[in-house]
């Protein structure tokens, strides 16, 4: 294998024209919770993370693909590179790095984080999952969990002493979890007895922490049926007696082969099997799925970043392979003794690369702004600004987990194509990043899933109180970007857009009233992708916006004209597509509504 070529993992000029130009992420500072923050605590944060993802993280990549978790003698047994990672990963503070001092934290803005979090993922997002999954974990626990319980379990985990995991999927369920079928029974002393399966459980088993703490679903004893009798419970594989830590009877019961993600274990759990695995009660009885939400949204947040790094490295090593792989000449030359030309000089291989471009800058911009919302509406100076922020989260979060995915996708499969025959080759890691991309489409709820959820649930939520309060964000993006100077076709383009999407809305939620249910969810695919397509325009029009209003400053020509041909192809190629995505939402066209099982 060749050893990597450098790779930037992402541009820190594009993530301070993101966070400060396009965002003004230090005006968090503002709100009572960021007070003792400024621009330099961010960078401290910004540096160190890029740093070590840099030196030490994206080296260790290609190995831990190349050598994925084997189960033997009874553990999961990971790359022994994590047993060094893992306490580093612990040093750089993301664990607590959001949380309040109370638990140890220094109380950072989510969006300053997620984007620290976008260096380690693009290094080696498998190893980084460990964290991102411990702090889902840990901060489920620190809002729902008792004092003894946040004490026994959430404080170890924030310590970066043990790891955790969600376990909500089971064998027979899949993504319904309205038929988990694993039971908690009552005990004498104030715990439960779970008995069950769970499946696609990513780090359910490591060597490199002492404990892992599975955050289960599970039914209790005459509970109702559907989602309603489901509760929430802390269950390690090793718990406490005695000041030691025991076989808590949680089995390994199979390790998933996995395309991608190579580094963390995707496993099949069993629990109970000796009808001696106790839980820990974790938020009300019967509502373990509204808690869980809090934890499964972060995931998506999470998965969505993923998809944005995992695309953005696999970029940066396109372009940086466009301009020093020479072949060919530049059309009409045909002297043969001519020097052939980088490939980066011929049109097709720049279309490669500004269309990787436009889906990774607008899936980043995307991320960011559904981070700044979510840190304004937990610490909002006031309720209705706080809840106005929260629509605006809930709305976006479908979109922000579903559109890095598939277009990260194309963005990688685009990697993959501008090296040619070197990029199906393993000794080359794009095919391996196309690899990893993949799993972020079914991760945390397939593609479908969030149709469902974004059409059925966000845009009608309040009322159509969530669709409003987006379409002022919009208005208020164009208000800038005419005043930047940007240009009125591309402003005029995205209101008509919104306003197609609004209709849309309007008319299939007509439908949902009137008992017309599969008729409105029918192109729910279709709504995702249209609003996507919508949402990703917004931010590349304040991009734009940006953009300009950093040209009339005098700033770096070159960055500035790639953001505004980058925000040109989108409204060139991307937005027009709107009309027909929203004629199959509103026509509801039937052919594969009609299309009969026996006639595959």
């Amino acid at each position: 294998m060749t050893a990597p070529r450098p790779n930037p993992l992402l541009s820190d000029r594009d993530v301070d024209f993101q966070l400060y130009e396009v965002l003004d992420a230090a005006s968090l500072c503002a709100l009572p919770a960021f007070s003792e923050h400024s621009r330099d605590t961010f960078t401290l944060l910004l540096d160190s993370t890029r740093r070590f993802a840099r030196e030490v993280l994206y080296p260790t990549y290609r190995p831990m693909d190349a050598e994925p978790p084997v189960f033997k003698d009874g553990r999961v047994h990971v790359h022994p590179l994590m047993r060094k990672l893992y306490p580093q990963l612990v040093e750089l503070g993301l664990l607590t790095a959001t949380r309040p001092p109370e638990v140890g934290g220094q109380q950072l803005p989510l969006t300053v984080h997620a984007v620290s979090s976008a260096y380690l993922m693009a290094a080696n997002l498998s190893a980084y999952a460990y964290v991102g999954l411990t702090l889902g974990a840990a901060h489920l626990l620190e809002v729902f969990g008792s004092p003894e319980v946040q004490a026994m379990f959430m404080e170890p985990l924030y310590r970066g002493e043990w790891t955790g995991t969600m376990a909500l999927t089971e064998p027979q369920a899949g993504s319904s979890l309205a038929d988990v079928r694993t039971r908690a029974t009552p005990a004498p002393d104030g715990t439960w007895r779970i008995q069950g399966s769970k499946i696609f459980i990513s780090g359910g088993d490591q060597d490199f922490t002492d404990n892992v703490i599975h955050l289960t679903l599970a039914r209790t004893e005459g509970a109702e049926t559907g989602v309603k009798g489901i509760s929430l419970f802390a269950v390690p594989a090793r718990r406490l007696e005695g000041g030691k830590l025991v076989d808590n009877d949680v089995r390994v019961a199979g390790v998933i082969h996995k395309i991608g993600w190579k580094g963390i274990p995707s496993l099949a759990l069993n629990y109970g099997e000796e009808g001696n695995c106790h839980g820990w009660l974790v938020g009300p009885p019967g509502r373990g799925l509204a808690c869980m939400f809090q934890m499964m949204n972060e995931a998506r947040i999470m998965v969505g970043m993923n998809g944005v790094a995992t695309a953005l490295v696999a970029y940066h090593e396109a372009v940086a392979y466009a301009r020093e792989r020479p072949q060919g000449r530049p059309a009409g030359i045909r002297d043969a003794t001519r020097p052939q030309s980088p490939i980066i000089e011929h049109a097709d291989v720049r279309r490669m690369l500004l269309r990787q471009k436009s889906i990774v800058e607008g899936g980043l911009s995307l991320l960011l702004a559904a981070s700044y919302q979510a840190d304004v509406a937990l610490h909002g100076t006031d309720e209705d600004s706080r809840k106005r922020a929260q629509l605006l989260v809930d709305l976006l979060t479908p979109v922000a987990k579903t559109f890095p995915a598939e277009r990260g996708f194309e963005s990688n499969a685009l990697a993959v194509q501008v090296h040619g025959g070197y990029g199906y080759s393993s000794e080359y890691l794009p095919e391996a990043w196309l690899r990893d991309q993949k799993l972020n489409s079914i991760h945390e709820g397939t593609t479908g899933i969030q149709g469902l959820d974004l059409l059925g649930r966000k845009v009608v939520a309040g009322g159509g109180a969530a669709l409003q309060s987006f379409g002022e964000e919009v208005a208020a993006t164009v208000a800038r970007a005419r005043k930047a100077g940007v240009e009125a076709a591309w402003c005029d383009a995205l209101e008509a857009a919104l306003g197609e999407v609004a209709e849309v809305v309007g008319a299939l939620g007509a439908r949902g009233m009137s008992g017309e249910v599969e008729l409105m969810l029918r192109h729910s695919a279709d709504f995702l992708d249209l609003f996507s397509v919508l949402a990703v325009a917004w931010r590349w029009l304040a991009q734009a916006a940006a953009a300009k209003e950093g040209l009339a400053r005098g700033g770096d020509g070159d960055f500035y004209e790639g953001k505004l041909a980058a925000a040109q192809y989108w409204f060139a190629v991307e937005l027009p597509r709107v009309p027909l995505l929203a004629s199959l939402c509103r026509t509801g066209e039937d052919s594969y509504a009609r299309m009969r099982p026996e006639w595959f």
